[in-house]
């Protein structure tokens, strides 16, 4: 029998598997950021232990940093805290560091691909539960805790439980103006946040086939957002042409002989699934959450499902979710007020996600009641969007670029939504407080948020689309 392509990977980097015991798998590149390393570095220090593989380590500050006046001292006492820690860290075990003014700086599943360091076929790690993003190149990649932070620098290896095999296929055209995260969030919203658990999502279909890897990552980024594992995408053309010549990637022969190998990485055409579940695009319109959690979806037309309609044990928390965000149940979202717009984070702050931003509201303005802020995922990305212009265009449409960063993805630096604010983000969680204590945060696409900014209200972008724009899209 066939070998899906996770089990393909998997199979070639486990280096000890016994019956009833978790597969020592080696890792090939680990990713590390200054939240979930400090207490992994303590343990090493403890212990009188080196980092085994520094050269197959890679840091970045990125989720406490400011992401205005980067050149000038953290305000925040524990995020100044936090990333000076990273540095000394880092200094102290040999660990390559790309922080505040380092010109590889930001998001670090941003840095990853955008540098070569991400490539199909191999395993990466993080202390992030995002990790999955990296999967788009066709490799395996998924968070892992403090402790397994500390296990991969002493090791390169990680203990793991070999989970079971899921694919998501979608076909068809997409409409217009929807885009790959509203891909993910109706994919989401149709299994729920626990529909992936247990489960490595492979994504397939010709609509999966026909996205950017801009676009792949976001899909892949979220994966475990439906409680998956992790999430990949067999690498094509697309990829290839992606990775070549970026920094770390490989050169000259050593890229012939690479390629060779990411041309054997696919499913075989009689490898088994434990799960496959199939969706339509021409079924999918731009999508917004209404709760407090990413499976809370509803197509932008939609109302809120009525209470009745909730399973009799989850209405509880429903209610409760509604009531967090202050809105009704079976009532329409489209033309709610809202306070502010974020475009940014690891799921959805890449130069095509900008680009396709600035060419929505060139010649528009965002509304009065709108604060908008544009945090580039990285330097590059920051620096592309300026040789572009498209820092002008932002700013004469009262659009706010500002410095690489999670910024107010999370509650973690000087980025936050203030209590009882709504804010339309392109990021990928709304949970209760995720984005500052107490406030209300409405997942959507780049072009829903921009739509949003510019009318003050959640907004069907399809309204508002030039045709010469949906051809774009």
């Amino acid at each position: 029998m066939g070998k899906t392509l996770f089990d393909k990977i998997w199979d070639a980097h486990v280096v000890s598997s016994n019956e009833g015991f978790p597969d020592v798998l080696y890792i090939d590149t680990h990713f590390i950021h200054e939240v979930t390393s400090p207490q992994a570095f303590d343990g090493l220090r403890d212990r009188g232990l080196p980092v085994f593989r520094p050269k197959q380590t890679v840091a970045t500050a990125d989720h406490n940093v400011p992401t205005i006046d980067q050149h000038l001292p953290i305000k925040e006492e524990l995020s100044r805290y936090q990333v000076d820690m990273l540095t000394k860290n880092c200094a102290e075990f040999g660990v390559e560091l790309y922080g505040l003014g380092h010109p590889f700086q930001g998001i670090v599943h941003i840095i990853g691909p955008e540098l070569g360091i991400t490539r199909p076929g191999g395993t990466y790690v993080c202390g992030d539960s995002h990790t999955s993003t990296h999967g788009a190149f066709g490799a395996i990649a998924f968070g892992i805790g403090t402790s397994q932070v500390e296990q991969v620098m002493a090791t390169q290896c990680l203990l793991q439980q070999r989970p079971k095999r899921m694919k998501i296929e979608v076909n068809g055209q997409l409409n217009k103006g929807v885009t790959a995260k509203d891909i993910i969030l109706y994919i989401i919203a149709q299994i729920s946040a626990a529909g992936g658990t247990g489960y490595f999502v492979e994504y397939a279909g010709d609509t999966i086939r026909s996205l950017s890897m801009e676009g792949r990552m976001t899909i892949c980024n979220m994966s475990i957002e439906m409680g998956a594992r992790g999430g990949l995408i067999a690498p094509d053309e697309t990829t290839f042409e992606y990775v070549k010549g970026r920094e770390f990637a490989p050169k000259g022969k050593d890229w012939d002989k690479a390629l060779a190998y990411y041309k054997t990485l696919y499913t075989d055409a009689d490898a088994q699934f434990d799960k496959v579940l199939t969706f339509n695009a021409a079924d999918i319109e731009p999508m917004i959450t209404y709760g407090t959690n990413p499976g809370m979806g509803i197509g932008i037309t939609q109302s809120t499902p009525a209470t009745e309609s909730i399973e009799a044990e989850e209405q509880s928390s429903y209610k409760k979710a509604l009531a967090y965000m202050g809105i009704d149940d079976n009532a329409p979202i489209l033309g709610k007020a809202v306070d502010y717009v974020f475009i940014g984070s690891c799921t959805n702050a890449r130069i095509e996600d900008l680009r396709e931003v600035a060419q929505f509201v060139k010649g528009k303005h965002k509304a009065d009641n709108i604060t908008a802020w544009i945090v580039p995922g990285s330097k590059q990305v920051q620096e592309q969007a300026i040789r572009e212009g498209l820092d002008k265009v932002f700013i004469e449409a009262g659009f706010a670029l500002r410095e690489p960063g999670c910024s107010a993805c999370l509650g973690m630096n000087e980025d936050k939504i203030p209590a009882g604010k709504y804010c339309v983000s392109t990021s990928n969680r709304n949970f209760e407080g995720r984005q500052g204590p107490n406030s209300r945060t409405f997942l959507a696409s780049p072009l829903t948020a921009a739509a949003t900014a510019v009318t003050g209200v959640i907004t069907d972008v399809r309204t508002m689309l030039e045709s010469e724009f949906a051809e774009f899209v």
